[in-house]
Order: structure tokens, then C-alpha cells, then sequence
């Protein structure tokens, strides 16, 4: 999991605040909203499949197997996510500076991500 963490959530998450500052520069509250409605119905939705589908291949599943893993886990996962990251992103958006946006986020998906895994790892 460390590998994925440094090898593609890291990256990947990073490189998706500085596109999203680009496309919505700014700190007013307004668009902090408009940050976090895309990060969370675009980015989130499509990073998650990407990263339950990785943690299935990573494990040896077969595409079938994979494939039938993520219909399963995604929708509930999914759900999980906006119970949590929505107002977790519009504090993040809103109060803090995007050098240090991915840190705050790591903070809080240490709990996320053990969630994650326990969803991945479910057989």
C-alpha cells in the first residue's frame, strides 16, 4: 500500500490540485465550492474506480474477477467518499494553500485509506 500511496495517490492528487487551480483560480468561498463540486463528481468517481481497480490487479485478481470485485465495492465506497470528503475538500479548498493541500488530505485518509483496503482486500 506504501507504493501505491508514493507510486499513484500521490501523484496523481497532486497533479490534480494544481489542474484544478488552474481551471478554478481563486480562494473566495465560492470557489472553494465550485473546487470541491468538481473534485467530487469528476475526479472522485474516476479515481476511486481507478484505485479499487489497481488494488484487485495488484492482488492478482483476473479482469473478470476484478470487474465483478468493483461492482460490487464501488457503489458503497463511492457512497463512503461523500460522507466524508466533500467537507473535508471545501475546508481544504477554502482555507488552505495548495502547497500544502495534499498533506491535509493525507492527514485525513490515513483513516480513508484504511477503509479502503479493507474494502479492497474483502474477498
Amino acid at each position: 500500500m506504501a507504493s501505491l500511496g508514493c507510486g499513484f495517490v500521490g501523484p496523481v492528487i497532486g497533479g490534480w490540485y494544481k489542474v484544478l487551480d488552474r481551471l478554478i483560480p481563486g480562494t473566495t468561498k465560492v470557489d472553494a465550492l465550485k473546487k470541491m463540486l468538481l473534485d467530487q463528481g469528476c475526479f472522485a468517481p474516476c479515481f476511486l474506480g481507478s484505485f479499487l481497480s489497481l488494488i484487485g490487479a495488484l492482488n492478482g485478481l483476473s479482469a473478470r474477477d476484478n470487474w465483478a470485485k468493483l461492482r460490487r465495492d464501488y457503489p458503497d465506497a463511492l457512497i463512503a467518499n461523500y460522507y466524508l470528503w466533500p467537507a473535508v475538500q471545501l475546508a481544504n479548498f477554502y482555507l488552505v494553500p495548495l502547497y500544502y493541500r495534499l498533506a491535509v488530505v493525507q492527514c485525513v485518509a490515513v483513516i480513508w485509506n484504511s477503509y479502503l483496503s479493507w474494502k479492497a482486500h474483502r474477498f
